[in-house]
């Protein structure tokens, strides 16, 4: 059970990084590059980033899931 959590745990980790760098900052980002950089002037962001920010949001609490259920697996194993 703990190698499942670990390996959760790095691939996750790995997701949030990809999934943080395609974010629009100040001055664009990485998203610009694979055509996010369009976006509606009504709404202030598009489509695709309100679902990349649900995606994030999804990947972060699938993170914080697995450190905290390894910690409670190592706890209770020590």
């Amino acid at each position: 059970m703990v190698i499942t959590f670990t390996v959760l745990l790095v691939l996750t980790s790995l997701l949030l990084i990809l999934l943080i760098l395609l974010h629009k900052g100040r001055g664009g980002g990485l998203s610009d590059m694979f055509g996010g950089g369009v976006s509606s002037g009504l709404g202030g962001s598009s489509v695709a980033e309100r679902n990349l920010d649900r995606i994030t949001v999804g990947a972060g609490v699938i993170w914080f899931a697995c450190i905290v259920a390894l910690g409670l697996l190592l706890k209770a194993g020590s």
